[in-house]
């Protein structure tokens, strides 16, 4: 039913993830290789995530089947996953954004999208059982206090994460964060530096071989990270 992230929509400014991503923008919307992104007025924050489909009867069947409610308008089906927004819309063959100046120091793609939730196995239940979206990895580390549940969208992961110290609830998700792939991590970092942003030093990631670095500044109130040293699934 879904063959991809097709973008994500934040509330906030298209000239702040100008500069973040270092592409500019196409008919005022910003794409990297695998996902793009539009912005809405209002409070900051992610505000939902739209996924692709070869073939949109096909998906609303089932999601009926599923017993996921939602609406249709000529081109998506729009619905609620626990607190997200969440649409479906037909697959397109977008062109992405130009980067601004040397491509190795700009953003490739979306590593990670984010969702806090209060109830993982509901996650695992909507996400692989309902959206049918391939769960790669399900792990629980009490050194990171967290249970970590990765589910595969073409090139790139929803990450759903459970605080394992507050429990399990029946509270709602959130959309929260994203890691952003970079070709050349120095780079990335020495260019967000030089346009004001204040971000960390480069360290070592959880995946061997790879760096991150967080963005603390200019995200929109999105928690942000910039990972290099890995390549695509």
């Amino acid at each position: 039913m879904i063959t991809a992230l097709d973008h994500l929509t934040i509330g906030g400014s298209l000239k702040v993830y100008e500069t973040l991503l270092g592409r500019c923008p196409i008919e005022g919307q910003l794409r990297t290789a695998n996902v793009g992104l539009t912005f809405a007025d209002g409070p900051p924050g992610l505000r939902s995530m739209t996924f692709s489909t070869g073939d949109l009867a096909k998906a609303a069947t089932l999601l009926e089947r599923r017993a996921v409610p939602f609406v249709q308008d000529d081109d998506r089906l729009s619905f609620e996953g626990h607190g997200v927004a969440i649409a479906i819309a037909a697959e397109t063959m977008p062109v992405p954004s130009p980067c601004i100046d040397d491509e190795a120091a700009c953003v490739s793609g979306l590593d990670h999208v984010v969702i806090r939730t209060p109830n993982p196995e509901r996650a695992v239940a909507f996400y692989a059982g309902r959206l049918g979206l391939d769960l790669r990895l399900d792990r629980s580390n009490p050194k990171w206090g967290s249970r970590l549940l990765f589910f595969r969208c073409r090139d790139l992961v929803v990450e759903i994460a459970h605080d394992l110290k507050k429990g399990v609830s029946d509270g709602p998700d959130d959309l929260w964060g994203l890691s952003w792939r970079v070709p050349d991590i120095a780079k990335a970092n020495a260019r967000l530096k030089a346009a004001g942003l204040e971000v960390s030093e480069p360290r070592d990631g959880r995946r061997p071989g790879s760096q991150v670095f967080t963005v603390k500044t200019r995200t929109e109130g999105v928690p942000t990270i910039v990972i290099g040293g890995v390549g695509r699934w």
